[in-house]
């Protein structure tokens, strides 16, 4: 590999790299590349290097990003395994793999405010670490913290340019920042950039299909991912993701068969217990609801689903989709275990930091309100928290199934002021949406303002 540029040649040569063997060097290269591109899951290959090199630093590393950037709670054990491999090889607290071991232990302590700030100090000193800054970008969005989703990237990207290994990827996530903060064009144009660079990048991908959903490019979006469909479609990060994008083009294209389809043969056409998986899942069929659209046994099955996870501990996004499917269902003991899970969190803990902890109980409470069609209680839930449904956890777009749920609200309780203030809102950022074009019409039924 003498005279390559990959991404472990980026880095400081870690002394446990540089003297592991050309294969181990070559697999390590692999499932580094994987984690970046996320074209693929490299847990497997981690594990299998670990189980043949159980001292192997690098992997005990790259094994605590996946798992911070996951946010895998059922992996707490295998962390701290590594986390302890890591401190036992390096007990000087300045080296680079000692620093994410730190880093990684915030996380597992449950201080996630903590852990993004040693990735982001790890960054600032080593603006080429690919590890540390895959995780902080993933950490800075589950924080809510949208001006450095932009500009923490913006910081390193004097570091990186075209001819450097995993510059796409670095680009996709700028672009990511950008996008998250309202600056389409240039989102856009950095992510067909990355494309460019690497025409089978699923984050670009990714992208350019929250500007196009953000921008209301319904339809530039379904033909978008049509196109580009071998390069998202199976086996990657964004796969299943992407499709709920596809399913939300046809939404808002008035075209709710579409996008059930969509749901059927590329959102629950597997046995995924993934909570990422089954928030999409949520979401999108919660849509569906809004709209009065029969979604037959499939809300029964979603709910089946979720009632295998214990939520105590889980991120209040996923709580809060959990909430969505045992609020369809009449699952009241579910629904009770959910918002037991909540109220539980430790008052003094560092997760009150979290925008998402105090949004996610009275979004629940307006939740089962809307189920059991008390439109009026739903109202007032979530117009105590409106201001902050921007930072629920996820993307802007998937926040938006709040002001849906909202406004959905408002129209069945007859508040026609505040429907009709909420559908203006949502026609001036997608005037050309058939979805709100359907929300204007029903306006029209309401009593007239004095």
């Amino acid at each position: 590999m003498t005279g390559e540029t990959t991404l472990t040649s980026l880095m400081p040569i870690d002394p446990a790299l540089a003297g592991a063997d050309a294969d181990t060097r070559r697999r390590y290269e692999h499932a580094l590349d994987l984690f970046s591109t996320h074209r693929a899951d490299p847990s497997d290959e981690v594990e299998r290097m670990l189980a043949d090199a159980p001292g192997f630093v690098p992997a005990h590393c790259l094994r605590a990003a996946l798992i911070v950037r996951a946010d895998d709670d059922t992996a707490r054990p295998a962390l701290a395994a590594s986390l302890a491999a890591i401190e036992t090889a390096r007990p000087d607290r300045n080296d680079p793999a000692r620093r994410h071991a730190a880093a990684a232990r915030a996380w597992l302590g449950g201080d996630a405010a903590l852990a993004v700030e040693r990735y982001g100090a790890i960054v600032v000193d080593r603006p080429r670490d690919v590890l540390a800054l895959a995780v902080v970008h993933a950490l800075d969005f589950r924080l809510g913290r949208r001006p450095m989703l932009r500009d923490r990237m913006a910081q390193v990207l004097p570091e990186w340019d075209a001819s450097t290994p995993g510059y796409a990827s670095v680009l996709a996530m700028y672009a990511f920042g950008l996008e998250e903060n309202g600056q389409y064009r240039r989102a856009e144009k950095l992510a067909r950039r990355a494309l460019a660079l690497d025409p089978r990048l699923p984050a670009a991908v990714h992208v350019i299909a929250h500007v196009m959903e953000m921008q209301g490019r319904g339809r530039e979006g379904l033909e978008f991912l049509a196109a580009i469909e071998p390069a998202w479609i199976e086996g990657t990060g964004f796969s299943v993701h992407l499709a709920w994008h596809r399913a939300l083009f046809h939404l808002d294209a008035d075209d709710p068969d579409a996008a059930l389809a969509v749901y059927d043969t590329q959102i629950a056409n597997g046995q995924a217990l993934d909570m990422s998986v089954l928030a999409d899942a949520s979401a999108l069929l919660w849509r569906l609801r809004l709209r009065s659209i029969d979604v037959g046994e499939r809300w029964r099955l979603l709910a089946d689903r979720w009632e295998t996870h214990a939520l105590a501990g889980a991120r209040p996004f996923y709580v809060v989709h959990a909430m969505m499917a045992f609020a369809a269902t009449g699952r009241s003991a579910a629904a009770a275990r959910a918002l037991q899970a909540l109220r539980q969190a430790d008052p003094g803990g560092p997760a009150l930091s979290l925008p998402e902890e105090a949004l996610a109980l009275p979004l629940c409470e307006a939740l089962l309100a809307f189920a059991f069609r008390d439109y009026a209680a739903c109202v007032k839930s979530l117009e105590r928290v409106r201001h902050i449904a921007h930072r629920c956890g996820g993307s802007l777009a998937q926040c938006d199934v709040i002001h849906l749920t909202l406004t959905e609200a408002a129209l069945r309780a007859d508040k026609a002021p505040l429907a009709r203030a909420l559908v203006a809102e949502r026609a001036a950022q997608k005037p050309a949406s058939r979805l709100n074009r359907r929300l204007q019409l029903r306006l029209q039924t309401m009593p007239a303002l004095p």
